[in-house]
């Protein structure tokens, strides 16, 4: 047997069957492309198997070995990608700058960072695995752009003709001049392996003088201007002063461009990763940096506390009660993986999970309420009340005490929601109520909400909390 074929017998006895042939027939059989940077949201769509066992075993063929991660920082403009990275440790919270929409961005764990899985070299050599021998159309499919673009069939060399006036590729060292006709509009001269742009601003009346424009490419990430010029003939002339192969190209910026870029795809964000128990249970060390600080636009917790737990300790004794807390833990811990969240940590009898939307965690807090009511069946007993939180919003990503943990006043007003409940009623705030999955959920479960004003201690203002019976 050899190692490839071990470490899918170990994929075999961790993830789902159905979802480990798939991955194994394309090892076998796909193309090169098909294997590089793996939106396996889109995985998941093709194949007609569900997401969290796709990006369970994806993981796990991850910590295997036969996959490699790829945190790749995005331009929520273009959908370029900005900084390719090995692990989320190598992410810094600054500015990245794309050439081709001239702006400068802060990456934030949502939209801005999608992570890619690609075949391993030890398993499967592809053509990615040495980038800078792709074909110009292929570096920019495979390397450049995001899992997220929708390109459409035929080739994608035959479609980005529609929108390339010119291209060329250039060694280190090398010159080259172009004689083109310039059309009217708006056009960029882009690089994508040293991400740099030239911006021409085409238009006026057209001229039969020849214009000439230089362009010079080295490894500063940035636009270099903008050139007024009018439709009719031009000598580009390029110089590469990079160490290695630079692929340039005057893309006109039309509708068909603007249409490429602007069909998109869902693909796996950060966010998404990090709230996937399997991932927090595999790569629980390979997480951020101790000063490394990272944003989230919008991520929802849930905090649970058992009530009266102290006098169950004293009612039934600590081996008895210790077994129960244990049962409702494991409860608990199945219900936030199946609705796609993970546990962020347990303190005593509480504990603090994140979700990557609203509506998959108030999902999780009524299947945990029943999932509790069930236990008490079982035991022939009510006294195990869960007193639950939730709220969602901003925050941001550290780690703490070796682990990922999430910090800010989101995460603040989660806890302090939850320490509002007394009875088995779910406290959410407004935010969590008012987005629309979460709405359509409680009015399919035929549940009311009840808004009530309260004061949380360390929040300056009240705030509608609504409660749910």
């Amino acid at each position: 047997m050899s190692e490839t074929e071990a470490r899918f017998t170990v994929l075999r006895q961790s993830a789902d069957a159905k979802v480990v042939a798939a991955i194994e027939g394309i090892v076998r059989s796909a193309s090169d492309a098909q294997l590089n940077r793996i939106n396996v949201i889109d995985f998941a769509r093709v194949h007609g198997l569900p997401e969290r066992e796709v990006l369970d075993a994806f993981v796990h063929a991850a910590q295997l070995g036969l996959f490699d991660l790829s945190w790749n920082v995005l331009c929520p403009g273009c959908g370029g990608v900005l900084g390719a990275n090995a692990s989320l440790r190598t992410i810094h919270h600054g500015e990245y700058a794309c050439a081709i929409c001239a702006a400068g961005y802060e990456p934030t764990l949502d939209e801005m960072v999608e992570v890619s899985f690609t075949v391993s070299p030890q398993v499967r050599r592809i053509a990615a695995h040495t980038p800078e021998q792709l074909p110009m159309w292929e570096y920019l499919r495979q390397v450049f752009w995001s899992s997220g673009i929708e390109f459409p069939d035929p080739e994608a060399g035959d479609y980005m003709r529609r929108f390339v006036i010119d291209w060329t590729e250039l060694g280190a060292g090398e010159k080259a001049t172009m004689q083109l006709q310039l059309p009217e509009g708006f056009v960029i001269v882009f690089e994508p392996v040293t991400h740099s742009a030239r911006f021409l601003d085409v238009k006026g009346e057209p001229t039969s003088e020849r214009q000439e424009v230089g362009v010079v490419f080295n490894n500063v990430f940035a636009p270099t201007g903008t050139t007024a010029l009018r439709p009719g003939p031009l000598r580009l002339t390029l110089e590469n002063r990079t160490p290695g192969r630079v692929l340039p190209a005057l893309y006109l910026a039309d509708d068909e461009l603007h249409h490429l870029l602007g069909h998109r795809k869902r693909f796996l964000t950060a966010r998404t990763l990090l709230t996937n128990q399997t991932f927090r249970d595999l790569f629980r060390t390979d997480m951020l940096e101790m000063d490394q600080r990272l944003k989230i636009t919008s991520l929802t917790f849930v905090f649970t506390d058992l009530k009266a737990s102290t006098a169950m300790y004293e009612r039934v004794g600590d081996l008895a009660a210790y077994d129960i807390v244990k049962q409702h833990f494991g409860v608990l811990n199945e219900v936030v993986a199946r609705e796609s969240g993970a546990v962020v940590k347990t303190i005593g009898d509480a504990v603090m999970a994140s979700f990557p939307t609203p509506e998959r965690g108030m999902s999780a807090v009524l299947a945990m309420r029943e999932a509790m009511k069930h236990l008490n069946q079982k035991r022939d007993s009510d006294d195990l009340l869960l007193k639950i939180g939730i709220h969602t919003g901003p925050c941001l990503a550290v780690t703490l005490n070796d682990r990922l943990d999430y910090f800010g006043q989101t995460v603040n007003i989660a806890a302090r929601v939850q320490g509002l409940a007394s009875t088995s009623s779910i406290f959410a705030t407004e935010p969590v109520v008012r987005d629309p999955a979460t709405a359509a959920l409680l009015a399919s479960a035929g549940l009311q909400t009840m808004p009530q004003r309260h004061s949380l201690r360390g929040i300056s203002e009240q705030l509608t909390v609504y409660e749910i019976p």
